[in-house]
């Protein structure tokens, strides 16, 4: 696979995690989900999920499984996030290296394609799931209030050195 097909988000959003349309990942065929943590549920250096966030996470984890999965060492405040929502966590999963991520996916035992990762980073979310097979969405990262963030530059920099690729990122 090339640098530019591993850069490719099968869906790219212009939403927050929050905003997803949970029925239109359910018809795509999405029986789990690996969801991001770092500015994808939470802003920088917050351990509570803003309230859009949450009420998102209810619902989708009254109809599918849920594994949180972050790059971030702390294990207490990934957990403490876990536990509000009540869903498995690792930490320190090393993205967009595919250990981590493979141990996940033999927990939910289902075929690849019908596992989503959603995430706010191309070259370790994008990257990670593209590596294993996963549907991949890229969503907006969010502020304290859970909003998009109106300032990102990392993001905006992985999108345009992708695009330099050759993505065709919309």
């Amino acid at each position: 696979m090339s640098l530019r097909q591993l850069l490719q988000p099968d869906w790219l959003l212009e939403r927050t995690l929050a905003e997803v349309p949970l029925q239109q990942l359910l018809e795509r065929g999405i029986a789990a989900l690996v969801l991001d943590v770092d500015r994808t549920l939470l802003p920088r250096r917050q351990a509570t999920l803003p309230e859009n966030c949450r009420h998102w996470l209810e619902e989708a984890r009254r109809q599918l499984p849920i594994h949180l999965l972050s790059n971030n060492p702390s294990r207490q405040r990934i957990s403490a996030v876990a536990a509000e929502i009540g869903v498995p966590f690792t930490t320190s999963a090393g993205k967009p290296r595919r250990a981590a991520l493979r141990r996940v996916l033999q927990q939910f035992q289902l075929p690849h394609r019908q596992v989503a990762l959603i995430g706010d980073r191309l070259f370790t979310d994008v990257i990670a799931g593209n590596r294993l097979g996963l549907y991949t969405v890229l969503v907006k990262p969010i502020d304290p209030l859970g909003q998009p963030c109106q300032r990102d530059r990392l993001q905006k920099l992985e999108l345009h050195l992708a695009k330099w690729l050759g993505t065709t990122l919309g």
